[in-house]
């Protein structure tokens, strides 16, 4: 595979029950990525399975968190520096400067600041990294006439992301308490990782987790449309598309990647050894048949990517923006979204408005990639079933079988994730 100047792209891995982040062997980690995690071991397991790492500080709770962390093999992988503040004067040299009000969304913000700072430090550079932090109160042996909350951010190169959590008081004992603010600590570098199947938290029925992205301005921009699109390299960081497009032609694999699986993964690496070009994968935030992804989500789902190959988020529904932003290119698309390509209906019932969309794809050195897909009722359904019309052939090539297959897709997988709950 092409590295490309977005960052090194590496060997994308896959294989059955990989979903593209190997288990590295000696872990004693057998989580199926394909299932939901249903317990802290397993959500530890599947945090550990991907590479990013994080310096993590807490205080008033969540030790439990940690040791959840570190009671899987894998942890070091993960884990740069972990700090319990349990001191007034501890948390004014690690914020540096003394809170008016310790279990704030303000002081949980300038821990994970701090911590994404040491974390740039302590990591390599093709490293993503994270800074979470944490700031709780909760039952102690002395009565409390304030609330028992929690609040917690990661900051990274998206952006800051903040959680607030009010506990019911006498809902649950310390222990039960202390339970809560780790498994909120859990999810929380479980989304910063790219995991999208998390348990769900054990809320009482008057608890809500309040959830605020603070998004960077370079991401903020393209969601305002100031921007055309933003890079996420596979070290996490996030770059402006090169202005010299001509000289940046892609395999571009589009999706929603909910999530993203092996089939992504090797359908990019046999599309970018078939045409000879580096890959790179596309999130639209807007889709012509589907509900517009926000940036939170749009953040988990980019996520997924980290060590894998770089991602571009952009606002280009329609294949045609995509070409503008990508000028010879070649757009891999499985053979569902081909027959759609091709479909006037499509394009308002015109047949005009198709051609005419087409040939502007084709007028920026712009063509397409098809893979086939097992059809239940018609067998392995390919390119060669469709009707294409003669004089547009040629912006439309076949992905041969024998060069990728993979016959499972996210919506099943989301399935069994449903299974599990």
């Amino acid at each position: 595979m092409t590295p490309d100047d977005h960052g090194a792209t590496p060997a994308l891995k896959n294989g059955p029950g990989n979903a593209g982040s190997a288990q590295r062997p000696g872990d004693g980690n057998e989580l199926n990525p394909h299932q939901r995690p249903a317990t802290p071991t397993e959500l530890a397991t599947a945090i550990h399975s991907t590479p990013h790492k994080m310096v993590m500080a807490f205080a008033g709770a969540g030790a439990q968190a940690l040791a959840w962390l570190h009671g899987v093999g894998g942890s070091s992988r993960t884990i740069l520096s972990a700090v319990d503040v349990y001191n007034e004067e501890s948390m004014r040299d690690w914020v540096g400067f003394m809170p008016a009000r310790f279990t704030s969304r303000r002081v949980a913000r300038a821990m994970a600041r701090c911590a994404y700072q040491q974390a740039r430090r302590y990591a390599k550079a093709a490293d993503a990294v994270f800074g979470l932090g944490s700031t709780a109160t909760i039952a102690t042996d002395r009565a409390k006439r304030g609330e028992h909350r929690v609040a917690a951010a990661v900051q990274d190169s998206f952006g800051m992301t903040t959680y607030s959590l009010t506990i019911e008081k006498d809902a649950r004992d310390r222990a039960g308490e202390e339970e809560l603010v780790s498994l909120l600590l859990l999810r929380v570098a479980a989304e910063a990782c790219g995991v999208l199947a998390r348990p769900e938290l054990p809320l009482t029925a008057s608890e809500r987790l309040e959830i605020e992205f603070q998004p960077s301005e370079l991401i903020a921009a393209v969601e305002r449309g100031e921007r055309d699109a933003a890079i996420v390299r596979p070290d996490g960081s996030v770059v402006g598309l090169p202005r010299a497009r001509a000289a940046q032609r892609r395999a571009v694999l589009s999706g929603a990647f909910n999530p993203a699986h092996e089939g992504h993964l090797a359908l990019a690496q046999a599309a970018s050894e078939h045409v000879g070009l580096p890959p790179l994968f596309e999130l639209p935030l807007v889709n012509a048949e589907k509900a517009p992804i926000g940036l939170f989500e749009a953040r988990l789902r980019a996520q997924q990517f980290a060590g894998r190959g770089s991602l571009a988020l952009t606002q280009a529904a329609l294949f045609v923006e995509k070409a503008a932003l990508f000028p010879g290119s070649v757009f891999v698309v499985g053979v569902d979204t081909a027959e759609r390509i091709l479909e006037p209906r499509f394009y308002g019932g015109s047949e005009a408005a198709m051609r005419s969309a087409l040939e502007a794809i084709g007028a920026h050195g712009c063509r397409f990639l098809v893979a086939g897909r097992l059809d239940e009722a018609d067998g392995y359904k390919t390119l060669r079933r469709l009707k294409v019309p003669p004089e547009l052939a040629g912006l439309f090539e076949e992905l041969p079988e024998r060069s990728f297959r993979h016959d499972v897709s996210s919506s099943e997988i989301r399935a069994g994730w449903a299974g599990r709950a």
